[in-house]
């Protein structure tokens, strides 16, 4: 037994000792691999496709919200400066109002004293006429200027726009809403008139109490028409001192009347005339001669 030889040992590489979490392999993957790198891999491949981010649909709405909210707010901004200027706005407008009140004023108490002289002008002509020679003298050259006012017989003739004829400038007669022939009474047709009615025999003539003279001139200002600068507004009533039945006759018959039937036919405009027993006319505010001088023999060359 003891002369056998004996067998090598068997020398075998020893099993691998198996992990403790080997049956958990989903959790260890898990936990050795980030699944960041799989978040931003799919979120690569999204936008490469174009379906990455919110949809169109909610980004449209958002888009709109943000849209809206700014507008609100540019809204909410005007609307905190328009309170904060609205005083300042409304101290100037009261500042302007008061200083038109007063030009106003001011303006009215000129035309005040503007009448107030023209009339101390007409008493003191009157009173040169008189002491300038004989009476009947005095009186025609007084009633032929127009410094005197004058009654007698005559003509009332009355001039008014056509009814659908509007005015501009809420009844003033400055303002302006357009010239044309529209049934509107104008200033060449009020020239034509007075003209017609001294041509055919008149020997003093006024428009709504305004007193015509040799140096009266018959104007357009907007829709108003003028008679020595002052406006007159329709209907114009027009007084003519002379021969009332062989005035109103020649008048209508002349050139002149023939126009103003005319008017009435084609565009509307309104007229009326009547034969009158007393007519009152007023003087002229004033006649006032800067350059005219009375001829005399001895300045007479």
């Amino acid at each position: 037994m003891c002369g056998m030889p004996q067998p090598p040992p068997v020398r075998s590489t020893p099993a691998r000792a198996s992990r403790p979490d080997a049956s958990m392999s989903l959790l260890t993957n898990v936990m050795d691999h980030s699944l960041d790198d799989g978040y931003a891999e799919a979120a690569a491949r999204k936008q490469a496709d174009g379906s990455g981010g919110l949809p169109k649909t909610v980004r449209a709405k958002l888009g709109l919200a943000a849209g809206l909210v700014l507008a609100a707010l540019v809204v909410t901004v005007g609307a905190a400066q328009a309170r904060v200027a609205a005083p300042v706005v409304a101290k100037e407008r009261g500042e302007l109002i008061d200083r038109i009140d007063r030009e106003t004023e001011a303006a009215e108490e000129l035309e005040d004293t503007v009448d107030k002289l023209r009339s101390d002008v007409s008493a003191r002509q009157q009173e040169a006429l008189k002491q300038s020679g004989g009476s009947d003298q005095a009186d025609l050259a007084g009633l032929l200027s127009g410094a005197v006012a004058v009654h007698g017989p005559g003509v009332k003739l009355v001039v008014d726009d056509a009814k659908e004829a509007s005015t501009g400038g809420d009844g003033d007669p400055r303002e302006t809403s357009g010239f044309s022939d529209t049934g509107r009474v104008r200033d060449r047709d009020m020239q034509r008139v007075v003209n017609g009615l001294w041509a055919s025999g008149a020997e003093a003539v006024s428009i709504n109490g305004q007193r015509l003279t040799a140096l009266s001139a018959i104007r357009a200002a907007g829709d108003a028409i003028l008679v020595d600068n002052k406006p007159l507004v329709p209907p114009y009533t027009v007084l003519a001192v002379g021969d009332g039945k062989k005035l109103s006759t020649r008048f209508q018959n002349s050139a002149d009347g023939l126009y103003l039937n005319a008017l009435q036919e084609n565009y509307g405009v309104r007229t009326a005339i009547s034969v009158a027993s007393d007519l009152r006319l007023p003087a002229a505010p004033s006649v006032i001669v800067r350059t005219a001088q009375p001829s005399t023999e001895k300045g007479t060359p």
